[in-house]
């Protein structure tokens, strides 16, 4: 069941930060309905297999989202930022959540109730285009979980693949191959369905051939070309 929310849910004014990104007509029109609530780490917004009850932004923190085998096996799909929904495409379709959804640090989420979404979908064209816009990034980003998984040969190139992925979202960084490392190793496993034990030997390996360097949680990658070549499907 999904984790009790800490504080009592409020009303944001439509002056506060911009949500997503939308256009200002759709932006106010969405905040009047939005409630948005401040969550502990560790909090399960939804879990896999639950009854839609609307969409979550996340306004502040991070997110992430994983899938659970018969086995007991967990598998992070991503890890969602801020100015992002969870829950887009089983609100729309009335389907029950494909994975769930657990806060990694504090959070401030935004809520919207399922009717709530489908009447604004109904209402404003931008705010539809939206919510299409991004059920087909969620799409795409499985389609490449899959591949990723599937078609890598090796632990070591799976998390090859994951730390060049890394690499592509920190364009904006003052230092592109420079990155915050904010997952444990048993995180990282469950990100490229593997153990805790095994990523940190090929973290090891990985220090040992140079291809990062590591000093608290901050990772350099000194050279994406090395790292990639052992990239190879």
């Amino acid at each position: 069941m999904a984790t009790q929310i800490v504080n009592h849910p409020q009303k944001q004014s439509p002056a506060d930060k911009n949500l997503c990104n939308l256009p200002p007509i759709v932006a106010d029109a969405l905040e009047q309905e939005a409630i948005t609530t401040t969550y502990p780490t560790g909090a399960v917004l939804f879990a896999e297999g639950q009854v839609p009850r609307g969409v979550f932004v996340v306004r502040r923190g991070r997110v992430k989202l994983s899938i659970c085998g018969s086995d007991g096996r967990t598998l992070i799909l991503r890890i969602v930022e801020v100015g992002c929904p969870l829950g887009v495409a089983a609100a729309v379709s009335g389907r029950p959540y494909e994975a769930t959804a657990e806060t990694q640090e504090p959070c401030e989420i935004s809520f919207l109730r399922q009717s709530d979404v489908l009447r604004l979908m109904r209402l404003h064209g931008e705010f539809a285009l939206w919510v299409t816009q991004h059920i087909s990034q969620d799409y795409a980003s499985t389609c490449r979980e899959i591949r990723d998984l599937i078609l890598s040969d090796s632990a070591s190139e799976k998390l090859a693949r994951l730390l060049v992925g890394w690499l592509d979202q920190n364009t904006e960084a003052r230092n592109p191959s420079q990155m915050k490392l904010a997952l444990t190793h048993e995180e990282i496993g469950q990100m490229i369905g593997t153990s805790r034990e095994t990523v940190s030997r090929l973290f090891a390996g990985f220090k040992k051939q140079r291809l990062i360097q590591q000093s608290g949680s901050t990772l350099v990658i000194p050279s994406r070309i090395a790292l990639e070549s052992l990239i190879t499907a």
